[in-house]
């Protein structure tokens, strides 16, 4: 009688065992499905990399600035700086015989004075508008740029000069100063009217 008690409890002690769980189907991945994350660890950019980027970004910039004012100062008015047309060279006193270049760099003019007058010499080759050049050890002045030559009185002798050198307006104001007004000149054309012996071409002082 013991034994079937010892058998009962036993079957009542141990507990059922538990039924196997088959497993989860596998489900195939779609075409197209993206595949999973993957976490990637990136090193910091070295300081080196950032200063080349800077310096790259900073010409960008600068070429693009520069541009730019270039574009706008297209559209902007230009102004030409010349000299006065009108200006005072001194007194007749103040130059000896002969020519004077003094104001050569200033204005584009020679003071010229033989013996018994003053005029002023527009400097400016009526060929093709170079600028002559006073040779004083040749008493002459001669143009570089295609040969034409000029006694000293710019009165043309050699190439192709058409005629003499223009005279600019001069006079004395209050003063006794001369004033020379270059947008105003005497000419001689050839086989045409003198006009360097008119009132205003010259200052006497013979």
């Amino acid at each position: 009688m013991d034994s079937s008690l010892d058998q009962q409890s036993s079957a009542v002690a141990e507990p059922p065992a538990k039924a196997a769980v088959p497993p989860a189907p596998r489900v195939p991945a779609r075409a197209g499905a993206r595949p999973p994350a993957v976490v990637v660890e990136s090193n910091p950019d070295p300081p080196i990399n950032k200063v080349r980027r800077r310096i790259v970004w900073a010409s960008v910039a600068g070429f693009l600035t520069t541009c730019f004012l270039m574009f706008v100062r297209f559209f902007l008015p230009r102004s030409i700086t010349e000299p006065p047309s009108t200006f005072k060279i001194g007194f007749p006193g103040d130059y000896a015989l002969g020519v004077d270049t003094k104001y050569q760099q200033q204005y584009p003019i020679w003071v010229d004075t033989p013996s018994d007058r003053l005029f002023v010499v527009y400097a400016r080759c009526p060929h093709l508008g170079c600028t002559p050049d006073w040779k004083p050890s040749a008493n002459k002045f001669k143009c570089p740029c295609h040969g034409s030559g000029y006694d000293s009185e710019a009165i043309n002798f050699e190439g192709p000069a058409p005629r003499p050198m223009d005279r600019a307006h001069v006079e004395l104001d209050a003063e006794g100063q001369i004033f020379v007004d270059v947008s105003k000149l005497y000419k001689w054309p050839k086989g045409e009217r003198n006009e360097f012996n008119d009132a205003g071409a010259y200052i006497p002082t013979g």
